[in-house]
C-alpha cells in the first residue's frame, strides 16, 4: 500500500506540473495576442469543481476540477473540448480567438506543446547539472550478458560482451541498446576473448524483444548473496553473505537471472496445484551453494515461501562494476540535456510504428501503467527524469493531427493558411466530436489493458 501511495503521489504531482504548464503555454500566447481566456483549470470539472476563484478586473476564472484526466484553458471564440456552441452563434468579438489572424491562432494552439517540449529539455539539463550522469559502459561489463532462447537461436551465447552493431557502438544498457539491436544487420561481441560477428535477422521487433519473458537480453549478475534477511528460509538454512548459488533442483545457475528463470517455471506449475500438500512439495527445492571459491559445494533442502522467496538480497551489477560519473557545468548541462531530450523524442516517435500492431495495441497502458513507471521510493532524480519523459510524450501526443487535440487544430489552421479558406464552425464541431470519441476510446482501451494485466489476463 505504501508503494502504491508513493507512486500515486509522484504521478499526480508530475501530471499537475505538466498540465498547468501545458495550458499555461496556451494562456501565454492568448494573452500576448489579447485573446480572452474565460477559464483556466487544472483537471476537468464536469457538473462541479473542487475550487475556483476569479480575481477582480480579470476575465479568467481559475479553478481545480475533480476529474484528474488533464486540464483546460477555455479560450473565447474557439471550438474546443468545452463544446460551447452557443458562444459561436453570437456575433464575433475582437477579443475572441476566431477573429485573430491565422498565424496568431496557430501560435496559441502550439503554445502548450512548445512549453512541454522546452520543459523536458530544461528538466533533463537541470538533472545533469545537479546530479551529473552516472552509468556503466556496456563494453566494461566483463561478466557479459544473459540471453533468452530467441537470442540464442540467432547466435548469442550467455556471457557475450556486446561491442557494436554495423552502425553504432554500444554505450549504455537502456532502450537504445534494444533499439540498436533491432535495427542491426550484424552485431560484434567478445566471446572468450575473441571478436565474434553475429548476423541479425531482418525486421526484429523492439517491442517483442522487450516484452518477452525473459527479455531478449539482460545484464548477467553472478548468483552471489549480498545479504540474508532475518527469520527467513535462507537464514534458518544457514545461508550467509557472500555464498554463491551453484544449482537449484539440479539446474546450473550461472547468474541470478538463471535462478529467477527456474523460479518462474516453478511458479507456472504452482499456479495449477490445488492442495497445500502439492504446493509444499513443489516449493521444496534442493539448493547447491558454495561458501567460498575453491571450497567443496554444500547442499541444503528448503521449502520456499508461498511467493517463492528465499529471503536473501541479491547482488546486482553495481557490486561488480564501477560506474563512470560525469559532471557538467551550467552551459554543458543545457547542451547535453537538450541532446538527450531530442534523442528520447526521436526514439519515442520511431517506436510509434509498433502501436499499429496487435502486440502494440496490447502494450498500450493507462494511468496505472504510467504510474508504475515511477520508482517505489521517493527519488527526486528519478521523479524529474520521469516527469521530463512524460512531458515529451504529452508534447508529441498533443501535436498528433487528431481533432480535439492541439495537433488537430494546427492541421486545420495550416489548411486555412495554405488555401485561405477557413473550415466552417459546423465542420469544426463535428470534427471535435469525432476526435473526442477517438480519444475516449483510446483511453478506455489503454486503461482496460491495465485492468487485464492486474487480473493476470495479459
Amino acid at each position: 500500500m505504501e508503494v502504491f501511495l508513493i507512486r500515486l503521489l509522484q504521478f499526480m504531482l508530475a501530471i499537475s506540473i505538466l498540465v498547468l504548464l501545458h495550458e499555461g503555454g496556451h494562456f501565454f500566447f492568448a494573452k500576448v495576442f489579447h485573446v480572452r481566456v474565460e477559464k483556466f483549470y487544472l483537471f476537468f470539472d464536469p457538473w462541479f469543481h473542487l475550487f475556483q476563484f476569479k480575481p477582480k478586473h480579470s476575465d479568467t476564472t481559475y479553478g481545480i476540477g475533480w476529474l484528474p484526466l488533464g486540464g483546460y484553458c477555455k479560450i473565447a471564440g474557439m471550438i474546443d473540448e468545452s463544446m460551447d456552441t452557443e458562444q459561436m452563434k453570437q456575433p464575433a468579438q475582437p477579443w475572441e480567438f476566431r477573429t485573430k489572424p491565422a498565424w496568431q491562432r496557430l501560435l496559441i494552439m502550439i503554445g502548450g506543446v512548445l512549453v512541454n517540449f522546452l520543459l523536458a529539455l530544461f528538466i533533463y539539463s537541470m538533472v545533469l547539472f545537479y546530479w551529473g550522469d552516472s552509468y556503466v559502459p556496456v563494453k566494461n561489463m566483463s561478466i557479459g550478458m544473459k540471453f533468452n532462447q530467441q537470442a540464442k537461436e540467432i547466435g548469442f551465447h550467455d556471457g557475450d560482451i556486446l561491442v557494436k552493431t554495423d552502425t553504432k557502438a554500444f554505450n549504455r544498457f537502456d532502450v537504445d541498446l534494444y533499439r540498436n539491436l533491432s535495427e542491426a544487420k550484424y552485431v560484434t561481441v567478445i566471446r572468450s576473448g575473441k571478436d565474434v560477428t553475429i548476423n541479425m535477422p531482418q525486421k526484429m521487433s523492439l517491442l517483442t524483444m522487450m516484452k518477452n519473458d525473459p527479455p531478449f537480453i539482460r545484464i548477467r549478475v553472478p548468483a552471489a548473496i549480498d545479504s540474508v534477511l532475518p527469520n527467513t528460509v535462507a537464514s534458518k538454512a544457514g545461508m550467509k553473505k557472500g555464498y554463491k548459488l551453484v544449482s537449484l533442483n539440479g539446474i546450473s545457475l550461472d547468474s541470478w537471472q538463471a535462478y529467477e528463470d527456474v523460479l518462474g517455471r516453478i511458479s507456472d506449475v504452482l499456479a495449477t496445484v490445488k492442495t497445500q500438500k502439492d504446493s509444499i512439495k513443489l516449493r521444496t527445492v534442493s539448493l547447491v551453494y558454495s561458501k567460498q571459491t575453491g571450497m567443496p559445494n554444500d547442499t541444503v533442502n528448503m521449502v520456499l515461501s508461498s511467493n517463492l522467496k528465499m529471503g536473501v538480497v541479491q547482488s546486482n551489477y553495481l557490486n561488480y562494476y564501477k560506474p563512470i560519473q560525469i559532471n557538467y557545468n551550467f552551459v554543458e548541462s543545457f547542451t547535453n540535456g537538450s541532446r538527450y531530450g531530442i534523442n528520447v523524442l526521436g526514439g519515442y516517435v520511431g517506436d510509434m510504428k509498433y502501436v499499429f500492431t496487435a502486440d502494440g495495441a496490447k502494450s498500450l497502458g493507462g494511468f496505472g501503467a504510467i504510474g508504475s513507471l515511477f520508482p517505489p521510493v521517493w527519488d527526486w532524480m528519478m521523479f524529474w527524469r520521469m516527469t521530463a519523459f512524460l512531458s515529451i510524450i504529452l508534447a508529441f501526443m498533443n501535436i498528433l493531427p487528431i481533432p480535439a487535440l492541439d495537433g488537430g487544430h494546427v492541421l486545420f489552421l495550416c489548411y486555412e493558411i495554405i488555401t485561405h479558406r477557413k473550415p466552417s464552425d459546423n465542420f469544426m464541431i463535428r470534427a471535435e466530436y469525432i476526435g473526442m470519441g477517438l480519444l475516449i476510446l483510446l483511453m478506455v482501451v489503454a486503461n482496460l489493458n491495465d485492468v487485464l494485466r492486474w487480473l493476470g489476463f495479459m
